[in-house]
Order: C-alpha cells, then sequence, then structure tokens
C-alpha cells in the first residue's frame, strides 16, 4: 500500500476541526485525521508493506523547465535555483508536517521521499518494481495512470475520509473516461488540469479527448493523424492539434509519472510494534495524539 501522504493529510486538514489541538493550543487535526485515516486503511485492508510516499520538491525545476505554468499558481514564494519553491499551504497546516514525519518515524512506517521528484514519482518508480498487488491511496486523479489490471495495481480515492474509498481499476476507467490506465495519462495531457497549471490542447475537452483516443490509439497515434489528411480529424481539431505540437512535444515527461527515481534503502514492512516506542510516548504526549495514536498502535498490533 503506497501512500499519498500530502494528499490525505491535506483532506485530513479540510475535514477535521481545527478545535483538535495539543496541550498548548497549536492544531493537530491533519496529524490526528492522518492517523486515523492510516488505522482504518490498515485495518480495512490489511497490507504487508506500507510506505508513505512524500514529496520531497512538489514542483520540480525539470518539470517546470519543460511547462513553465506547472503549478505556478501555487507558488508562495519563489526560491534559489537549487531549493523547491514553497507552496501556498495554509498557516495552521505547514506546522503539522514535520510532526507527522516525526509521527511516522518513531512508529517505523517507511517515509520516502526524493529530492527532485513528487510523491507521485515515488510511487510510480515503486509500483514499477512492485513483484505483487499495489494499492495506491491517494486524491489525486493523476495517479489513475498508474492503474494495471494485469499487475493488481488500484487506486484507492478517497470519496469521503477512507472509510468510502473509490476502488479505481480498468473496468471503472473505462466505464468513466474511455482509457486504460495509460491512456489516461493521454487524456489529462490533452484535457489540461488548471489545478496543475497544464493548459492542455485549446479546444479539446475531456470527452473530444476521450474520442480521439479511441479512434487513434494514444497521443503518438493522434498526432500522426494530425499529418495523415485522410485521417477522420475535423478541420478545427486538426489545426489547433497542429498547433499544439510544442505542448505535446514536452507535456508527457510532465504528465506521466517517473519510474526510475533513485530510492534510498527503506523497511516497507509494516511495523506490529513501534520503531521508537519513548520518542512516541514523547511525542504523543507533547502534541496531544491521545485516541488517533492509540487507536493505530492497537490496529497495527493487531
Amino acid at each position: 500500500m503506497l501512500l499519498d501522504t500530502a494528499s490525505l493529510y491535506f483532506r485530513a486538514y479540510f475535514g477535521v476541526p481545527d478545535s483538535v489541538r495539543a496541550p498548548d493550543g497549536t492544531p493537530v487535526n491533519a496529524v490526528r485525521g492522518l492517523l486515523d485515516f492510516i488505522a482504518r486503511l490498515v485495518q480495512d485492508h490489511r497490507p504487508d508493506d506500507l510506505v508513505a510516499c512524500m514529496d520531497a520538491d512538489w514542483r520540480p525545476a525539470w518539470r517546470v523547465a519543460l511547462i513553465p505554468s506547472y503549478k505556478a499558481h501555487r507558488v508562495a514564494e519563489e526560491t534559489a535555483a537549487d531549493i523547491p519553491d514553497e507552496e501556498e499551504v495554509p498557516d495552521t497546516l505547514s506546522p503539522q508536517v514535520p510532526v507527522i514525519e516525526a509521527v511516522l518515524d518513531a512508529l517505523g512506517i517507511a517515509r520516502v521521499g526524493v529530492a527532485g521528484y513528487e510523491a507521485d514519482d515515488v510511487i510510480g518508480t515503486l509500483t514499477a518494481r512492485a513483484t505483487g498487488p499495489v494499492d495506491i491511496v491517494t486524491g489525486d486523479r493523476d495517479l489513475y495512470q498508474l492503474v494495471d489490471d494485469a499487475r493488481g495495481v488500484r487506486v484507492l480515492y478517497p470519496l469521503k475520509g477512507v472509510g468510502s474509498l473509490q476502488v479505481t481499476d480498468e473496468a471503472w476507467l473505462r466505464e468513466k473516461y474511455g482509457v486504460d490506465g495509460p491512456g489516461y495519462a493521454d487524456l489529462a495531457l490533452l484535457r489540461g488540469d488548471p489545478s496543475d497549471g497544464l493548459p492542455g490542447v485549446p479546444g479539446v475537452g475531456e470527452k473530444t479527448a476521450a474520442k480521439l483516443l479511441d479512434a487513434f490509439g494514444d497521443l503518438a497515434g493522434i498526432m500522426r493523424a494530425v499529418d495523415d489528411p485522410a485521417a477522420k480529424l475535423t478541420p478545427a481539431q486538426r489545426k489547433r492539434l497542429d498547433e499544439a505540437r510544442d505542448y505535446v512535444a514536452v507535456a508527457p515527461k510532465v504528465v506521466r509519472v517517473a519510474d526510475d527515481v533513485p530510492l534510498p534503502d527503506f523497511r516497507p514492512a509494516l511495523p506490529a510494534e513501534p520503531l521508537d516506542p519513548v520518542g512516541l510516548e514523547e511525542l504523543a504526549r507533547r502534541w496531544g495524539l491521545g485516541g488517533s495514536l492509540e487507536r493505530l498502535l492497537a490496529t497495527l498490533r493487531a
């Protein structure tokens, strides 16, 4: 089980009241919400391995170099060239992230992030390396591109907390979008994604993108059709796709997750007991983690 950690703690932050606070009054709604999420996921799905995948760089320079608008609207402050830009994050969420990291480390839950890469890329690489089934837990539809029935790769998309999950497999993707996992990356590229600053091809929405992919197979097939006068494209479609060649040439590297990230060594096995019980006890006292931590510990022991 691979967790898109930031996606989940953002959901926890907005889903749990900020009245949930530490003894000193500091909000810990994201911390406690994430612990409850993990407890429920482990209870319901019983994974052998669990990895909390992290955004070491939420807006990698190599993606920005290809498409400068990539996540540009979410930049709170630009930084030096070798330091990731600061992301616009609610004031009371940012201080909770180091607490989340410390608690996961004390529990012994693997936490993996790699400089220059997003959590999506860590997830893509771990999925590529997996020798058994993989469940990816994320509120980010971009990861639908990794769905692969033959390899047992699914996306569990939270609908309401993590107690109600949309199980995304190839049948669901075809019913919803008319594509398979790799086809979803092409669809997203053509359609664009304002939340990530991806412009897409002007005039090509989701339905048109799905029809083009159905007719021509994949992005490369669509672009071959642009150069084929006999291909069944409307004049407007041909013109728009032709004018978008520069974008289409670079967008796949931006949209598709990396599968070759140099990962550090780590232990993915789900811990039955905390790695650092003394440190965890101190974190629990300092931050008032109470029942959320107790429920997770009980679930791990079971």
